[in-house]
C-alpha cells in the first residue's frame, strides 16, 4: 500500500510538471516528464495504470507531436517484457488507439501491427492476422526504410496466401518492382536536402535486400503454383539462381538449376519458353547434372521423343522432385509432363511433313487415332500451329492456308522464274550453236 502510494504520489507529481512544461510548449521538458511517468508504471509493473497513463497523456489538450511520439516508443520497448499475451495484446491495442490517424508515429503504429498480427497468427487466426496487416499501406510511409516497407508487404503477401486469398495476394505483390532488388546497396547514400523526409534505419531483424529478394520469389513460387504457369514458376526460380550467395554455393544452386530445368519443360511451348530454354543450355553450370542437360537437349532438338523411354529414365528424378512442385500438383505436373512431350512431338512431324495420315500419325505419336486427334486440335485451337484434319480420309494437312491475293502472287513469282529460266536456256542454246558454228569454219 505504502508503495502504491509513493507511485501515486510521484505520478501527480509529474503530471503537475508535464502540465507547465506543456502549457509553456518545452518540447525536452514535457518528453522527459511523460516518458518518466511511463517508466514508473512499468519499474512497478502496474500494466493497467501504464496503458491508463498512455491514454490520458496523448489526450491532454494541446499535447507536443514529440511527446506522443517518445511515449509510444518507449512503451513499445515494454512490450516483449509483458507477463502474459493478453497483457500484450492490450498494451499493443492501446498503443494503436494512441497512433491511430497521426503521422509523425505511423511507422510505429505499422510495427505495432505487425506484432499484434504475429501474436493472432500464433494462436491460428490466420484471417484476422491479415485483416490486420491490410489495414496499413507502409508503401506511402516516406519516411520508412525500403528494406522495411518490402518486408511488411511480403508479410502481407503471405499472410494472403496462407489464408488462401490469391486475388489479394496478386495485388500486394504488385506493390514490389523486382527491379528493386536490383540496385546497388554499396553506393553512398545520399544526405536528405532541407525538407526532404529523413528516412529511418530498418530494425536489426529486417532481412538484406538480397534475402528479402528471395522472400519475395519464393512467395511467387506459391501464387504461381496454385494456377500451374510453370513458366513463371521457372522465371521465379531463375531470378533465384542468379542471387550470388546461391550461386556461390552447389548445395543451394544445384536444386534450384534442377527445378528450373523441369518448370522449362513442363512449361508450354512460346518464344518466351524457348527463349529460357537455350539461355540454360549455355549455361556452364548445367554439365554437373547431366541427365537434365540430355533432357533439354532432346526437347531442343527437332526429333520425336519415346515418351515410354523417357518416362522410364527420368521417372525416379520426377518423384524426387515432387516436393517442389507441392503435394496436389505432383500427379498434375506427371500428367503434363507427357501433354509437352506429345506437343514437342506434333510440333516435329509438322516441320517434316505437309501431309501425313491420321493414322501415322497416332503411330509416331505412339497414341490411338482418337487421343492424335484430340491433341491436334487443342493445339490449334491455342494457336500453337496451324493445320486442318479431313476426317473422311483421315488426312492431316500442315499447309498455311493462303488467300486468293497470296495465290495469285505467288503464280507471279513462279511465273517471274519460268520466263528467267526460258530465257537464260535460250541463250545458253544461242550461246551453244555459235560456238559448233566457228568449229565448223574450215
Amino acid at each position: 500500500m505504502a508503495n502504491k502510494g509513493n507511485l501515486e504520489a510521484s505520478i501527480d507529481r509529474l503530471l503537475n510538471e508535464e502540465k507547465q512544461m506543456r502549457l509553456a510548449e518545452n518540447v525536452s521538458g514535457t518528453r522527459k516528464a511523460a516518458t518518466e511517468i511511463l517508466q514508473l508504471c512499468f519499474e512497478a509493473k502496474d500494466w493497467k495504470l501504464l496503458n491508463e497513463q498512455i491514454l490520458n497523456l496523448s489526450k491532454k489538450r494541446g499535447q507536443l507531436k514529440q511527446a506522443v511520439q517518445s511515449m509510444v516508443q518507449q512503451a513499445m520497448q515494454y512490450i516483449d517484457q509483458t507477463p502474459d499475451i493478453e497483457t500484450r495484446i492490450e498494451l499493443i491495442k492501446t498503443l494503436n488507439n494512441v497512433s491511430a490517424g497521426k503521422i509523425y508515429v505511423e511507422i510505429e503504429r505499422a510495427r505495432l501491427t505487425r506484432k499484434l498480427a504475429k501474436i493472432k497468427e500464433d494462436q491460428g487466426q490466420i484471417a484476422e492476422a491479415a485483416d490486420l496487416m491490410q489495414e496499413v499501406a507502409v508503401e506511402t510511409f516516406g519516411a520508412m526504410a525500403k528494406t522495411e516497407k518490402i518486408a511488411f508487404i511480403l508479410e502481407q503477401v503471405r499472410l494472403c496466401l496462407d489464408r488462401q486469398d490469391y486475388v489479394r495476394a496478386q495485388i500486394l505483390s504488385r506493390k514490389i518492382n523486382p527491379r528493386v532488388f536490383d540496385a546497388d546497396t554499396k553506393k553512398d547514400k545520399k544526405k536528405p536536402k532541407e525538407g526532404e523526409n529523413i528516412v529511418e534505419e530498418a530494425p536489426a531483424d529486417i532481412p538484406t535486400l538480397l534475402e528479402l529478394k528471395r522472400i519475395y520469389y519464393e512467395l511467387m513460387i506459391r501464387y504461381y503454383s496454385h494456377n500451374n504457369e510453370y513458366l513463371e514458376i521457372c522465371r521465379s526460380y531463375k531470378a533465384i539462381y542468379d542471387i550470388p550467395s546461391v550461386k556461390e554455393t552447389p548445395e543451394q544452386w544445384i536444386p534450384v538449376l534442377r527445378k528450373i530445368c523441369w518448370f522449362l519443360v513442363l512449361a508450354p511451348h512460346d518464344p518466351m519458353q524457348s527463349s529460357l530454354l537455350n539461355a540454360t543450355l549455355e549455361d556452364k553450370n548445367l554439365s554437373e547434372i547431366p541427365d537434365f542437360k540430355m533432357l533439354l537437349k532432346q526437347v531442343v532438338t527437332m526429333e520425336v521423343i519415346q515418351w515410354t523411354s523417357l518416362w522410364n529414365k527420368y521417372k525416379g528424378e520426377f518423384e524426387n522432385e515432387k516436393s517442389m512442385v507441392g503435394g496436389s500438383l505432383g500427379d498434375k505436373a506427371g500428367e503434363d509432363l507427357k501433354l509437352r512431350i506429345i506437343e514437342h512431338n506434333i510440333l516435329v512431324v509438322s516441320k517434316y511433313y505437309s501431309r501425313i495420315t491420321l493414322k501415322r500419325l497416332a503411330e509416331l505419336l505412339c497414341l490411338s487415332i482418337e487421343e492424335a486427334e484430340k491433341h491436334l486440335s487443342e493445339m490449334v485451337v491455342s494457336k500453337a500451329l496451324i493445320a486442318k484434319i479431313d476426317r473422311p480420309s483421315g488426312i492431316v494437312c500442315f499447309q498455311i492456308a493462303k488467300d486468293s491475293n497470296e495465290i495469285l502472287n505467288s503464280w507471279a513469282v513462279n511465273l517471274e522464274k519460268l520466263l528467267d529460266l526460258v530465257e537464260k536456256s535460250c541463250h545458253q542454246i544461242h550461246k551453244e550453236t555459235m560456238v559448233h558454228k566457228a568449229a565448223l569454219r574450215p
